[in-house]
């Protein structure tokens, strides 16, 4: 107990200090739709976990469609925030092949049930501003078939911890120990997921094609380090950054894992390498609450720029799933049986 005190309270004052947004985004619906890579397909290809606003489905226009005038709850803990966030789900892959659902963790200082912890992030200078994202802005970051970390994105990493409370905590995200694949041990204290979006926008178009020409990373350096917008690219927007903590402590057992030792996890994309994980994210924040919480560098998932809600009322907005199918227990396959590969 006083190990997880001291690590929430050292995290807090990490996100005080770098005064971001950090709060947690319940468990919408976990269910085989994304509006983005498979608009209108019921049911996409593979399954995702979702949190935010309860007006996801598999058709959102960009633009036409409002997720603050369709919405009416969010799973945030911002009231204003009905944007959707999406990850892969991660499964447990037992000697007869049989799959179960990894479970999520909630983050340290924070409540929710499973779910995600988003980030949104100004500069690290305490002074400069960014512009927050338009009325239909949705953006893609990683990619579904990779299988090696070769054209991999930046900062999509795991985390492998050895203790519940993440302590040691390990540095900032994608640094130290942290592996852009998943990792080859046992994780006694599961394995976090981290999901970095770019921070530079052509400022013209809130999509393109693949959902990623739009945006980019800053041509030098970082955003951590203040690098500059390219000229193709000029804006600058927040760091958007995902964290998904899964519990694989139920699995850490010699006698479930294979017997040669690797490590039996695989992506809901059919992926045994960690490589594919990948994050989605559609924007809809009510009016300027966004920009004014950016501008008044609010921090943690309390500001006084913004309406927030209650844990109990955030875990109360979810979805039942468009195309009834199972996700939890042993499975013979993955929800929608793409093939697992490891290369």
């Amino acid at each position: 107990m006083r190990w997880q005190l001291f690590t929430t309270v050292l995290v807090a004052r990490c996100a005080t200090a770098q005064q971001m947004l950090r709060f947690s985004c319940s468990k919408l619906t976990i269910e085989r739709l994304d509006p983005l890579v498979e608009p209108g397909s019921i049911p996409s290809a593979h399954m995702h976990q979702v949190g935010g606003g309860n007006s996801f489905r598999a058709d959102m226009a960009p633009v036409a469609f409002d997720p603050v005038g369709e919405s009416t709850c969010t799973s945030c803990s911002f009231a204003e925030d009905f944007s959707n966030y999406w990850t892969a789900n991660l499964f447990f892959r037992a000697r007869n092949d049989t799959l179960r659902r990894v479970p999520q963790l909630v983050n340290m200082g924070l409540m929710a049930d499973g779910g995600l912890t988003v980030y949104y992030i100004p500069p690290y200078d305490g002074k400069s501003n960014v512009t927050a994202f338009a009325p239909g802005f949705r953006m893609l970051v990683g990619d579904a078939m990779l299988r090696s970390g070769e054209a991999q994105q930046r900062q999509l990493c795991h985390r492998c911890f050895s203790t519940v409370n993440q302590v040691p905590f390990g540095g900032a995200p994608c640094t130290g120990d942290d592996t852009a694949g998943l990792p080859a041990g046992m994780c006694h204290g599961g394995i976090r997921t981290t999901i970095t979006f770019p921070t530079c926008w052509d400022g013209v178009n809130v999509d393109s094609p693949d959902h990623r020409a739009h945006v980019a990373y800053p041509e030098s350096g970082s955003f951590e380090s203040g690098g500059p917008c390219p000229a193709s690219h000029p804006v600058a927007l927040p760091q958007l950054m995902y964290e998904v903590i899964w519990d694989t402590r139920h699995f850490n057992s010699p006698d479930l894992w294979p017997e040669d030792g690797s490590q039996p996890f695989v992506y809901s994309t059919g992926d045994g390498t960690g490589f594919s994980q990948h994050g989605d994210y559609i924007f809809g924040w009510k009016g300027d609450a966004l920009q004014r919480a950016l501008d008044a560098r609010c921090s943690n998932d309390k500001c006084a720029e913004l309406e927030s809600q209650s844990a109990d009322e955030a875990m109360a907005c979810t979805l039942k799933q468009t195309v009834q199918e199972p996700y939890d227990g042993w499975l013979p396959e993955l929800p929608g049986n793409p093939t697992i590969t490891y290369a």
